[in-house]
């Protein structure tokens, strides 16, 4: 993967003046991106051959960014407050004068699928399923893993982009030894649970595709979570992740490449 897209030029090229979508991702430490939510977007965008680009905004200037030009919040807190998070994405492919600006992946999705439907990644009837899978990854397969990926995605950002983290989990990195052991053994309980539920689809499909042997939006939600583990712990991570399940989430990730392009 790299910042400078290489192959398929041909839908992704432009000429000055047209107009295209412009993605909101925030850089780490190396030329690939690691953000899952944000990988869920980008790897839409590529299925469906849609033309676009990326802006790339410093972790620290999120925020003011996203207030500058308008972006919906995310998601409010308890008492009322904005949150701003990436992804975002303006599109004035359909309305030069008055561009779409959206927040949150899902919110995101939905709409590319909408108004962008040839090469769907929600095929038809699937949408509810596919919605609670996505749920589940978020809120039950991926928790386990933010105790160790929180505070190494913040130790992976650029220095100058290093925030002042005050929340629980973004501490100091787990130190070698029992506590981390037992970390990666939370996190591949979750795996293994995973690996059963789709291990269903080897009857009538290829056991590897949440919807039988094509790519989709779950596939592509669960494999931004192994992107951001091979980005972000490529040696004691996904050094690991490689070799569970039979090495099923190797040919997840390798249904998934052709999308994996960054402009």
């Amino acid at each position: 993967m790299s910042r400078h897209y290489s192959s398929r030029s041909s839908y992704s090229s432009s000429g000055p003046n047209t107009p295209v979508i412009i993605l909101y991702d925030t850089p780490g430490h190396s030329p690939q991106p690691w953000a899952p939510n944000i990988w869920r977007i980008r790897f839409v965008l590529n299925y469906k051959r849609l033309r676009y680009r990326t802006q790339w905004v410093e972790f620290q200037n999120i925020e003011a960014t996203l207030r500058s030009i308008g972006a919906p919040p995310s998601s409010v807190r308890s008492d009322g407050r904005p949150v701003y998070t990436l992804p975002v994405i303006v599109d004035p492919t359909r309305s030069p004068s008055r561009p779409e600006i959206l927040s949150n992946p899902n919110n995101i999705a939905e709409y590319l699928e909408t108004y962008y439907p040839a090469r769907p990644v929600f095929p038809e009837g699937s949408r509810a399923l596919q919605s609670l899978f996505v749920h589940y990854i978020q809120e039950t397969f991926a928790r386990p893993l933010l105790p160790i990926m929180v505070p190494l995605s913040a130790r992976g950002l650029p220095e100058r982009s290093q925030p002042p983290f005050s929340h629980s989990h973004t501490v100091n990195p787990l130190p070698p030894g029992p506590q981390r052991e037992r970390a990666w053994e939370l996190v591949k309980e979750q795996f293994d649970f995973l690996s059963a539920i789709l291990d269903k689809n080897s009857m009538d499909g290829d056991g590897v595709c949440a919807m039988g042997n094509s790519v989709s939006f779950a596939d592509f939600a669960l494999c931004s979570v192994l992107l951001w583990i091979e980005n972000m712990a490529p040696h004691d991570g996904w050094a690991r992740v490689r070799e569970w399940n039979g090495g099923r989430w190797i040919r997840l990730r390798e249904k998934c490449r052709d999308y994996m392009d960054v402009f």
